[in-house]
């Protein structure tokens, strides 16, 4: 299969556009549950460099998004305790995707259906460059983390631990 050099405009790309954000596309061949460690290896990428943008929940079934390092899995007892909340899991994939507007495997922080606070590994800010999700499975955006600040207002936390 050929590969493609552009991804048709996701709500992502647009709100990146919209807003004069300068970012790279990589597309790469999706795999089902090959998640951030995947997408590095198949583009030559740092794990840790690639972000995934996790759909989580409170106690209150109230959404929030997470972005970790690709290679890092997210302490959910730590978060929970540095936003105030009493708990903190993941969502079921079909509540996410009705969150996001995306599907779980090609979900971005940008351009989400609802508004969800946003919080990001604090470490991700000190990177000069993240790939994250596009908007689309197989899709990941190169972009300056500090955009992750700028438009989607992410609050830094310390909630990573070592996969």
């Amino acid at each position: 299969m050929a590969k493609k050099d552009h991804v048709s405009e996701t709500p992502a790309t647009a709100l990146l556009r919209q807003h004069k954000v300068a970012f790279t596309e990589h597309p790469y061949e999706y795999l089902d549950h090959g998640g951030a460690q995947h997408s590095a290896q198949v583009l030559g990428l740092d794990p840790y460099t690639v972000v995934k943008t996790l759909v989580m929940q409170d106690q209150d079934a109230r959404p929030l998004l997470v972005l970790m390092h690709g290679n890092r899995t997210v302490s959910t007892k730590n978060l929970a305790r540095q936003i105030g909340a009493k708990s903190v899991t993941p969502c079921q994939p079909e509540v996410a995707n009705r969150h996001s507007g995306y599907l779980v495997g090609g979900t971005s922080p940008f351009g989400t259906r609802r508004a969800m606070p946003v919080y990001i590994e604090q470490t991700i800010l000190a990177l000069p460059r993240i790939a994250i999700n596009g908007g689309r499975r197989g899709y990941l955006v190169g972009i300056d983390p500090q955009v992750c600040v700028q438009l989607l207002a992410a609050r830094p936390v310390q909630c990573a631990l070592a996969e």
